[in-house]
């Protein structure tokens, strides 16, 4: 599907073909291209920053790749769920090739699942959180042209200088699937608002915000919370402008819309909480151990070191090898100091008792002594 898109304010036009590619009739297509390229500075990101935040990043890759499979299934489920159609055949619902997904199972999908992976990888959940957020803005950054490529995710008609038009926002308009506000229409035939990019910035500038706040956090999970601010504000106005929002049921109500102010409010109160308690607190970061079956069996003869959260990058790339290379150096099979016993204590209020040398010389002693004895009972007779 090729699409020829006009911005007429400011004078631009381009013709975008779907299809990025073509192998033996399979399409690999534009926006999954787009996808994985967000997916994959994210990944970037996560993984080079991961020490900063006390994360093993070998542990943290198991974490991730559960997170994002289930995210995906989660961000199908979410759209199948909402949709404002039927579908005829269970290929259908799990046909993501024909387009439908959902953000926000997406990414309720990652941290419920990327959590639990967390829990069986004994990856600190908190600031997984935190660094997962701060990927999540990345990814959705650049994922949002995807939509562009899509033709997709735009919103009501606008006279704005950017203003967008496309026989692809053309035919969807005409279509039975669009979803509007009581008492607002559109005319298929003039510029729609490039809600996709709106969203693109939105969350672009987001995370330089927040990666420029990371040395100034104040407790774990606080990045996160920030995060959920920041997109569900951000999200709740611009699904206000879109014209293929998901309902729920017959309510009305645009299902992302809902989730992200109560998501922005709860977040919110939450950070508000965790500010209260870290009030004249610096934020210690608990560096990642990567042996952590060596460091169970060591119990007290090691304890992971801290750095506070607002040291550098290198300082926690050089504290976290040199914290490994001791815990690598620690001999297990050596006796622990503690361990040794020490003389039990005599009980207090007996005397010692006698060694055996000593029971002999005071043997030896009285014998001596009897025959002086005898010796002065004589004289005093005569």
């Amino acid at each position: 599907m090729v699409y020829h898109v006009q911005f007429p304010g400011l004078g631009l036009s381009f013709t975008i073909n779907r299809v990025a590619l073509s192998i033996g009739g399979f399409n690999i297509y534009w926006y999954g291209v787009i996808i994985a390229v967000g997916m994959l500075l994210a990944l970037l990101y996560a993984f080079r920053n991961a020490p900063d935040f006390g994360i093993d990043s070998d542990r943290l890759v198991d974490v991730v790749a559960i997170g994002t499979v289930m995210a995906i299934v989660c961000a199908r489920i979410y759209y199948v769920a909402m949709a404002p159609f039927q579908y005829h055949s269970l290929w259908e619902m799990v046909d993501i090739r024909l387009g439908g997904i959902a953000i926000y199972g997406a990414v309720i999908g990652a941290f419920v699942f990327g959590g639990l992976a967390a829990k069986w990888r004994k990856v600190p959940l908190l600031p997984l959180f935190d660094l997962v957020a701060l990927g999540f803005l990345i990814g959705q950054g650049i994922g949002r042209w995807g939509n562009f490529v899509n033709q997709e995710a735009f919103g009501t008609n606008t006279t704005l200088p950017w203003g967008m038009y496309s026989e692809g926002t053309k035919a969807y308009l005409q279509s039975v699937q669009v979803t509007l506000p009581a008492g607002v229409t559109v005319d298929p035939s003039m510029p729609v608002h490039p809600t996709f990019l709106y969203e693109s910035i939105w969350c672009l500038v987001g995370f330089v915000a927040l990666a420029l706040y990371v040395k100034h956090r104040k407790f774990h999970g606080q990045l996160f919370l920030l995060y959920a601010i920041w997109y569900g504000l951000g999200r709740g106005w611009i699904e206000g402008l879109r014209t293929d929002s998901l309902l729920i049921g017959g309510t009305g109500l645009r299902a992302s819309q809902l989730v992200a102010y109560i998501s922005a409010l709860a977040a919110f109160c939450l950070l508000l909480a965790g500010m209260r308690r870290a009030r004249g607190k610096t934020l210690q970061v608990t560096l990642a151990v990567r042996d952590i079956q060596k460091e169970a069996k060591a119990g007290n003869r090691f304890a992971p070191d801290t750095l506070p959260a607002n040291a550098s990058h290198a300082e926690f790339v050089a504290a976290t090898d040199a914290m490994n290379a001791r815990l690598a150096g620690l001999d297990l099979d050596a006796p622990d100091i503690e361990e040794l016993e020490d003389p039990e204590p005599e009980p207090a209020g007996e005397a010692p008792a006698p060694a055996p040398d000593e029971i002999d010389q005071s043997a030896a002693e009285a014998e001596a002594a009897q025959p002086a004895e005898g010796e002065d009972a004589q004289q005093e007779g005569k």
